[in-house]
């Protein structure tokens, strides 16, 4: 039941209650009034209708924004896992980042050490290059007399070499020094008693042509190692080199100097090398450390 039925039924039931005959004055002012009850019920109903029309909308509203928050808070989950998992990644590259600042700090300090036994090294390299052009100068001064003759003094890979031909120091086919073999090795001597800080290796020679009639001596390899004995005997027994510096070996016709056939050829490879080195004793410490 509308409203204003409702009044204008409370209305009539004041009017008969009352029991009494209205003039046509208060009719109409009753009238009047009924009129002015109806006018504020439309008008009541109207704003009734408004509220209800504005409350739709808010209701329409609140579901928007609740629909908006659902998005927001699930962007808000997506962007919390994503920052979750950029924390861990930013942990784990941390984590590597101090490893590998710790690694690049102990290379750092391996490489500082390195390079200090490098220079270490390369100083008694120098050292020793220094030791090995002083000692040839020595040599060359010394056996000036016989580089004519078929002695040369040389350097090659941080040692001396003085190599002497078989004619400067043994007759032919024989393992015996002769004289002017033993006068080059007495001055040769000389040097080597003075530098006690090298060591002496004497190593025999031959040609590639075959040994014959020379009794005990059954090849190259024998006669190579017997005349490199000879020089070493001499040396010690007679020039008082220390025998514990010595070393004598025979190369037979293996490591020639010239590869041709020529007599000249042939007469270069028979030979004595005396190979000298400079002690590298601190030098082999440093590096075994």
């Amino acid at each position: 039941m509308k409203f204003k039925h409702v009044l204008l039924l409370a209305l009539l039931c004041a009017t008969l209650h009352s029991c009494q005959i209205l003039s046509n004055k208060k009719y109409k002012a009753l009238l009047a009034t009924q009129d002015s009850l109806r006018n504020r019920t439309v008008s009541l109903e109207d704003q009734v209708a408004k509220l209800q029309a504005d409350t739709a909308r808010l209701h329409r509203q609140i579901a928007d924004l609740k629909g908006n928050i659902d998005a927001l808070n699930g962007k808000i989950a997506d962007q919390n896992a994503k920052y979750a998992d950029l924390d861990k990644k930013y942990t784990d590259l941390n984590s590597t980042y101090n490893t590998t600042t710790s690694k690049v700090s102990q290379l750092s300090s391996d490489l500082q050490k390195r390079e200090a036994r490098l220079k270490e090294v390369e100083e008694i390299l120098r050292k020793r290059d220094e030791a090995t052009n002083a000692l040839k100068e020595k040599l060359q001064a010394a056996l000036l007399g016989f580089q004519e003759k078929g002695l040369t003094v040389d350097i090659r890979n941080g040692k001396v070499y003085v190599s002497l031909t078989d004619k400067l120091l043994f007759p032919s086919g024989s393992i015996t020094i002769d004289e002017k073999g033993k006068a080059a090795l007495k001055q040769l001597a000389v040097v080597l008693n003075k530098e006690t800080d090298i060591n002496i290796s004497v190593e025999g020679h031959t040609d590639n042509k075959k040994v014959v009639s020379l009794g005990q001596i059954k090849d190259n390899w024998d006669l190579s190692v017997l005349r490199a004995t000879s020089v070493t005997r001499y040396l010690t027994e007679v020039e008082n080199v220390a025998p514990e510096r010595l070393t004598a070996t025979g190369k037979g016709q293996y490591q020639p100097i010239d590869t041709g056939t020529t007599a000249d050829a042939l007469a270069k490879n028979r030979r004595i090398e005396i190979v000298l080195s400079p002690k590298l004793d601190e030098l082999y410490n440093l590096i075994s450390k």
